[in-house]
């Protein structure tokens, strides 16, 4: 894939977004209200036709992030952007109609297709609820979008339960496409499946992007995959981005030592370059968003922390054109 250009203005802007729970716990029966912050200050921006890779551990942010930006939590701060307009405060009506420019892919196939609902009642729900057909009239359109993701005609009658995991997925990604949208959230879209069928899945959304225009958020835990796919890379840890960078600098050269680690992981398949490799093992576990360190969120797992780092959060800076980390060493 060819890097983005950023002559264009961004289709998606996210300033200082930072996501915000309130959890029960301690206290007398656990009725003591705590603040949690699961997303403190993250701020990136997606281009037309760009793939951003959004990479971390389980609980890191990434999933909270994505549903953040197309609105499906509502306790947050700071701006997010959609060609330009402010969407962090719309309700209603105006809420409804952004939701056909904006879609999601989720991760699990077997659970986020209503089991009783044939494919052609499933792929036609979004038609119908933003009054743009229903019955006879949207089966059309249903078959060209059965068509586009691989899938035949005949699919349309049957349901769920018919399918294998991976046309499950095409399915879902069918229904994501229904309203024609310019962003979509891929949230770990490919992790649900077996690893025979992930590069089908992957080899579909990028052709669909090269065809559509379509820019995506790519979510992940899988840098290997992520590579494949993605323009970008960020890679964020306990609720904060670490690094942001175009992909090919990211693998050739990260700043940030979790970024290190994670590329560390990833297995190579020539048993002599494996061989070589040095794997950096984090130990301990990321840090609870109820209870963050202070200073750098990754020192108490990183081999060169300082004092520094255990005492200032380093900020999330531009380190050379196009790269940006938070470290105090990068």
């Amino acid at each position: 894939m060819t890097m983005m250009t950023t002559t264009t203005a961004p289709l998606v802007e996210v300033q200082n977004l930072s996501v915000h729970y309130a959890a029960r716990g301690g206290g007398w029966l656990g009725r003591r209200i705590r603040p949690i912050t699961a997303v403190e200050d993250v701020s990136f921006a997606i281009f037309p036709g760009e793939t951003l890779g959004l990479v971390g551990e389980s609980g890191s942010g990434k999933s909270t992030t994505g549903r953040a930006i197309l609105r499906r939590i509502d306790s947050i701060t700071g701006r997010i952007l959609f060609r330009g307009r402010d969407i962090t405060q719309v309700r209603g009506e105006a809420l409804r109609r952004l939701r056909r420019h904006v879609q999601m892919i989720f991760q699990d196939p077997y659970a986020s297709l209503n089991p009783r609902m044939t494919v052609l009642e499933l792929v036609a729900e979004p038609l119908v609820v933003h009054g743009l057909a229903r019955g006879e009239a949207a089966e059309p359109r249903v078959a060209s979008l059965l068509a586009l993701v691989g899938l035949p005609e005949s699919a349309m009658e049957r349901y769920p339960h018919e399918f294998s995991g991976g046309q499950r997925q095409r399915i879902g990604i069918a229904r994501a496409l229904a309203l024609e949208p310019d962003f979509i959230v891929a949230d770990e879209a490919v992790s649900a499946l077996d690893v025979s069928i992930r590069a089908q899945i992957v080899n579909l959304l990028g052709d669909l992007q090269a065809r559509l225009n379509l820019a995506y958020l790519f979510i992940a835990h899988d840098l290997s995959v992520v590579r494949h796919i993605s323009h970008r890379i960020a890679i964020m840890y306990a609720g904060k981005l670490v690094e942001l960078a175009d992909r090919d600098a990211i693998f050739r050269q990260p700043l940030h030592p979790y970024t290190r680690a994670l590329l560390s992981a990833i297995l190579i398949p020539d048993p002599q370059i494996q061989q070589q490799r040095r794997r950096i093992v984090l130990t301990g576990e990321i840090p609870s968003p109820a209870a963050p360190p202070s200073g750098c969120r990754f020192h108490t797992r990183c081999a060169h922390a300082t004092a520094k780092c255990r005492a200032e959060a380093p900020p999330f800076e531009e380190k050379t054109p196009g790269h940006f980390a938070a470290c105090w060493a990068a």
